[in-house]
């Protein structure tokens, strides 16, 4: 289950910590607040957990001439989450950039400086943003095939059962918080996908139907609620996860790495918001020679981004079979799309490509 902390023990949180903040400067003394450094750096990959877990090193930030105006903005963000939990409300990123507009000095001159503050209140006090009130503007991703969702009516509280098969050219959209949802499902498989014209075109096709799965799109970088979904209806339901996605160095370090073991910012709450048991289905780079696929060469961004992942991610360090992979990856100097299959037939990921590499999930990456 994901971190549950009462609404009081957050604001006692939030009360204590802005506390020992007051007391300091009562005192004369310089006050200080330590934050987990949210890193690759600051983080191990142990395989029998499955995760990527936080080292203990810390910053500390000090109020002096040249904090005090992040200072105040932490204390203020702190300040807003009170009220949220307090009052049982909700505020987007975004909106909370906005709010901030109201604070004077204090005020974010742009989202990612309240985004980046706003990430340090979350690791401070260990919980996720969403307990602080906090919640995301982007949709958690879309689910089709072989599920039922059973949620609760808002109105009455009464259970409401929600068939991922009945939304026609459709699809059920992943809400923010999915603590609550229980599911119901005969399907093998959930097939995790990075595009949304690909998930398109499998739900078009109803291949659902016939692979007896459940399709899930993350629409690029899975978000939360997304990867929590996965996390719980694989769990609950003991049945595997395979991810397809394009072939390039940020299909793999970043997309997929993300879904399955958590990134080095969120490390506090990798735990439960990554999906140890996925398996990347494709597209690999052994894909693109034997399936002869069209390709792009790779930018500059994408060979640093495959040469960081060998150097410096614990998950790529430990896995020689990624090591290798991304090593041919950039042998070849080129990246392929998912939808470079369509060089064979627009169906053929459907006929012939998914089936041949599902017939051997026991070769699939780690």
């Amino acid at each position: 289950m994901a971190p549950r902390k009462k609404s009081g023990s957050i604001v006692d949180q939030i009360r204590g910590e802005a506390s020992s903040v007051e007391t300091k400067v009562n005192r004369g003394a310089k006050p200080a607040m330590k934050f987990p450094i949210r890193s690759l750096q600051n983080v191990k990959y142990d395989p029998k957990k499955g995760f990527f877990e936080m080292r203990g090193r810390k910053k500390e930030r000090t109020l002096t001439v040249n904090t005090v105006k992040t200072f105040a903005q932490t204390l203020r963000m702190m300040s807003l989450s009170k009220e949220l939990v307090e009052t049982d409300d909700i505020a987007t990123k975004r909106e909370a950039y906005y709010v901030s507009k109201n604070w004077e000095e204090a005020r974010f001159k742009e989202q990612p400086e309240s985004d980046t503050v706003m990430d340090d209140v979350e690791a401070l006090f260990g919980v996720n943003r969403e307990q602080l009130g906090f919640i995301p503007e982007e949709k958690g991703g879309d689910v089709a095939g072989q599920l039922v969702v059973i949620d609760n009516d808002p109105s009455t509280g009464r259970p409401l059962r929600i068939d991922c098969t009945k939304f026609g050219s459709g699809a059920y959209s992943i809400p923010i918080s999915v603590e609550q949802l229980k599911f119901e499902t005969k399907a093998k498989f959930i097939l995790v996908i990075e595009t949304a014209g690909m998930f398109q075109r499998l739900v078009k096709h109803s291949y659902w139907k016939s692979a007896n799965c459940i399709l899930i799109s993350m629409g690029g970088v899975p978000t939360r609620a997304c990867r929590r979904f996965i996390r719980r209806l694989s769990d609950d339901k003991r049945i595997p996860v395979y991810v397809f996605v394009d072939g390039d160095p940020y299909g793999i370090s970043n997309i997929y790495r993300t879904l399955k073991v958590g990134s080095g910012s969120a490390a506090h709450l990798n735990e439960f918001f990554c999906v140890p048991k996925a398996r990347f289905l494709g597209i690999t780079p052994q894909d693109i020679v034997d399936y002869e696929l069209p390709t792009h060469p790779m930018k500059e961004v994408d060979i640093k981004r495959a040469k960081d992942a060998l150097k410096n991610d614990p998950f790529f360090l430990h896995h020689k079979a990624w090591q290798t992979a991304v090593r041919q990856l950039l042998k070849m100097g080129v990246r392929a799309e998912q939808q470079a299959l369509a060089k064979h037939g627009l169906n053929y990921v459907i006929e012939e490509y998914l089936p041949n590499k599902l017939a051997n999930t026991k070769a699939f990456l780690p």
